[in-house]
């Protein structure tokens, strides 16, 4: 039986930190080997929120690294910028035709956007990227999409825009599903937003081992647990939610600890340093391999943007057969 396909995708920002891991890469890796999986370098969606190109594709480079690094497998799973499959612009101009400014301005996460990044004015194409979006998961006709909660409704415009070029036009598209991220978000070291390198409040997956240390060394803990011995609160401590994830097997000793005064926040944040530093080893020795062979990096590039246009080309001819355009 043929597996099921999946679109994902991120905008080329650079260098990745461990919320994006967390957030999509893990998953990625995983679902690798139980779909087909295709994954967007979204260049396009990065003049959403700002219109400066010149580090697109250095930025793409730093990003493909970190996949690789990381464990995605191109072999398995090609990756492509969507400027250079010129079909994902094409799909979003005729889905354009299918949605409302209304239903567009309903969506919660570019409210969030919009609040987030004190966007006083909203572009035409930050409004639309949903159905941008839309185009890049049909046009490989995706079934299922991995997302964290907040891009739920994303998907569901996906949905909505599948089912009415259906009705309207002949089935052509799936109605994908969401496929949720268990781990979907990361609080930034300032324990006040989710991690983004705007906000400075990053753990790279390509810093060293002390660059680590010193990071968590400024992040915020337990505001009421000022010295060692005063007892803490493991549930609203930052550092204890990245123990859950990358120290999960001292977690209980962690909280018993905290919660009596036996452990202080120095001593914890160390405890987490050495666990996080354990785990970046392998990407940051694999990162430098693929920093000093960046002509291979560039044709996995390749090679999966020749894979993603033979799929692309194949779905806009169904397109063009069912709007009878051929």
């Amino acid at each position: 039986m043929a597996k099921k396909r999946i679109l994902s995708g991120m905008r080329p920002t650079g260098k990745l930190h461990i919320g994006h891991y967390v957030g999509a890469l893990e998953n990625w890796i995983k679902l690798q080997n139980e779909y087909d999986s295709y994954h967007l370098i979204a260049d396009y969606h990065v003049l959403t929120t700002d219109l400066e190109t010149g580090n697109i594709y250095s930025n793409t480079i730093e990003m493909v690294i970190d996949w690789l690094a990381s464990g995605l497998d191109p072999a398995k799973s090609p990756f492509f910028r969507q400027s250079q499959i010129k079909q994902h612009t094409e799909l979003h101009l005729i889905f354009s035709m299918l949605i409302t400014t209304a239903r567009l301005e309903r969506n919660p996460t570019l409210k969030e956007q919009v609040r987030d990044l004190n966007i006083e004015n909203v572009i035409y194409g930050h409004l639309g990227y949903p159905v941008l979006q839309a185009a890049d998961i049909l046009l490989y006709k995706g079934a299922a999409v991995p997302v964290g909660e907040d891009q739920v409704p994303h998907v569901e415009i996906t949905r909505e825009i599948a089912r009415k070029f259906n009705n309207q036009y002949g089935v052509v598209f799936p109605e994908p599903e969401p496929l949720l991220t268990n781990f979907a978000r990361l609080v930034g070291l300032d324990g006040k937003a989710k991690m983004s390198k705007s906000l400075d409040n990053t753990i790279l997956l390509s810093d060293s081992p002390e660059e680590v240390k010193q990071k968590l060394r400024k992040a915020v803990t337990d505001p009421q647990k000022l010295r060692k011995n005063d007892p803490g609160r493991p549930e609203v401590c930052l550092i204890f939610s990245y123990h859950k994830k990358f120290n999960e097997g001292e977690t209980p000793e962690i909280d018993r600890d905290c919660r009596s005064g036996a452990l202080g926040c120095v001593d914890c944040k160390l405890k987490l340093a050495a666990k996080l530093n354990d785990f970046l080893a392998p990407v940051l020795e694999k990162r430098k391999q693929l920093e000093n062979d960046l002509d291979s990096v560039k044709d996995i590039i390749a090679e999966g943007e020749k894979r993603a246009l033979a799929t692309a080309e194949n779905t806009m001819n169904e397109v063009h057969t069912a709007m009878k355009l051929g």
